[in-house]
């Protein structure tokens, strides 16, 4: 039921982001940046962090490396949540997230520690920024995430 509201028919009405609207762009920059440094934290204890519109984790790969010598490696990933790729019509891969995975949520409380915010305002921002991701998506644009 959470990732409904990403399902968007209509585009995102400004009203939908006060939170956003309130902050400034440094501001809701150092909220996603907390962010990004909990869901790193969390792949270094590989966990899974679903975030709404999908789920960051790290998948087994092989690099490549000198005289055709191949190397197991760990490589952080993002997979879209099926329901949206469906309902966007999005073509990706089918990576899914390892079986042995633990998969978690994101952490408001642990994320607005790293902040000077009250959580509500860290999980309100997120929400509204995956809104605006969701918008992107609905409307065909160009998207980009960008995190450490």
């Amino acid at each position: 039921a959470e990732m409904q509201r990403y399902l968007l028919y209509n585009a995102v009405e400004p009203e939908e982001l006060s939170t956003l609207r309130e902050l400034s762009t440094v501001e809701i920059c150092k909220v996603w940046s907390a962010v990004s440094r909990h869901i790193y934290r969390q792949l270094l204890q590989k966990r899974a962090v679903e975030i709404g519109v999908g789920s960051f984790t790290v998948v087994p790969a092989h690099a490549s490396v000198a005289e055709g010598k191949v190397l197991p490696v760990e490589r952080p990933m993002f997979i879209l949540n099926k329901p949206l790729k469906m309902f966007y019509n999005l073509e990706s891969d089918e990576t899914k997230i390892p079986d042995e995975t633990t998969v978690v949520q994101l952490d408001f409380e642990d994320i607005a520690a790293h902040t000077h915010f009250r959580h509500e305002i860290v999980e309100q921002c997120v929400q509204e920024i995956l809104l605006c991701f969701a918008g992107a998506l609905r409307d065909n644009k160009e998207v980009e995430f960008s995190f450490r």
